[in-house]
């Protein structure tokens, strides 16, 4: 048999370190802050919706766009907590997870050699997908000065006649910044005038600690624009669920569908069940949780900050990105290190990109005593190679 040929695509996309370190949160000698995901149960009121959808025998499959239940739920939730108005019908689809959101976007909107912006440091999966669908992407490099905030200069330099997306993502993972509706106006005036969608991803927009969320869809003439993608996971502890929605345009929305029924069919009919309840009756476990990831920030924000690793205040999501170029270390060797020495897993800066190259990431999406253990080996680390 002759050797099989893959997509050579595959072949272009960069190694998943992230991966690499998500898998040593499984080994029990090692205390990792690494992985991106809530420590709480899902919600016992989510389980038992889904519970009882089972013992009612409301298995089957749905329509490919996901219960219209879920998607009235999901219109009256944007509208009650963002002021963003999205028919059920023809503008709202639920999605396995907010990745295949994310998945579906990309294809439906980018051919061959299209460019598309990314702010960087950067989730590691919007070059992976970029390029299994040929197109290009180009780097913003944002850094602490500004909150890791991307700004109209930065963006207008960036644009070229190929560029056809700019993908946000604030709450920001890995950084944990934050846009503000001011800091959105100027990136809309930006982009107003010229025919680039923006897929803006919003999956922590319920993690955000003093401040309330904004999305570049609320900017005048930016709705029809903006491709807005958000899920269950984070905001209710869900993320074994699978389960996300993306809200756009009719046209746009008629245009992902098409890569959506294909790909999956339909979203899991049990978990959508689950997140009818979510939406509905939720609201006070979002609530307790952020205020522990807010508890959580703060000592590992202060410690971090103590210990000469410099770090910015995130303002959402559940993650501190400091700046560690102190030790004389790159964020590979940094994390390396204190992983042999200390049985402590946190992520490399640079595998968010190059512009993440002297930071790393840490979760606090753990309890207090394992952030507090793994702090103090932090600390006793940084006193050893001082």
């Amino acid at each position: 048999m002759s050797p099989i040929t893959f997509n050579k695509r595959l072949s272009q996309i960069p190694e998943g370190v992230l991966h690499k370190y998500l898998e040593l949160a499984t080994d029990p000698t090692i205390l990792s802050l690494s992985v991106g995901e809530p420590d709480f149960p899902t919600p016992f009121h989510i389980r038992q919706a889904a519970i009882d959808s089972i013992q009612q025998g409301k298995t089957f499959y749905t329509p490919s766009k996901g219960l219209l239940t879920l998607r009235k739920e999901i219109s009256a939730t944007m509208s009650r907590k963002h002021h963003l108005d999205y028919d059920p019908g023809t503008e709202i689809m639920v999605t396995v997870g907010a990745s295949e959101a994310l998945e579906a976007a990309f294809v439906a909107l980018l051919n061959p050699g299209d460019e598309v912006i990314l702010i960087t440091p950067a989730y590691i999966t919007y070059v992976p997908l970029i390029i299994m669908c040929g197109a290009v992407a180009v780097p913003i490099k944002t850094t602490a000065d500004n909150g890791f905030k991307l700004t109209a200069e930065a963006l207008t330099s960036a644009i070229s006649d190929k560029t056809k997306v700019l993908v946000l993502n604030y709450p920001s993972n890995p950084t944990g910044g934050v846009m503000t509706h001011e800091d959105y106006e100027a990136i809309a005036c930006v982009l107003r005038d010229k025919d680039i969608l923006v897929i803006s991803d919003e999956i922590y927009s319920e993690l955000i600690y003093g401040i309330k969320h904004a999305s570049i869809a609320q900017c005048a003439g930016m709705k029809e624009k903006t491709i807005l993608i958000n899920g269950f996971s984070k905001a209710y502890a869900m993320t074994g669920w699978r389960l996300g929605f993306v809200c756009s345009s009719p046209e746009i929305l008629k245009n992902m569908a098409i890569y959506h029924a294909n790909a999956i069919l339909c979203p899991q009919t049990i978990s959508q069940f689950a997140g009818i309840e979510a939406l509905k009756n939720g609201d006070d476990d979002i609530k307790y949780m952020r205020d522990q990831y807010d508890m959580r920030r703060r000592l590992v924000v202060d410690r971090l900050n103590k210990m000469g690793l410099p770090c910015a205040t995130p303002l959402g999501a559940f993650y501190a990105f400091p700046d560690i170029s102190s030790s004389g270390l790159s964020s590979m060797d940094f994390c390396s290190a204190l992983l042999q020495t200390k049985k402590v897993a946190v992520i490399p800066g640079n595998a968010f990109g190059a512009a993440g190259e002297g930071y790393v990431r840490f979760s606090y999406s753990y309890s207090l005593q394992h952030i507090k253990e793994a702090l103090d080996r932090l600390e006793a680390f940084m006193n050893e190679i001082k």
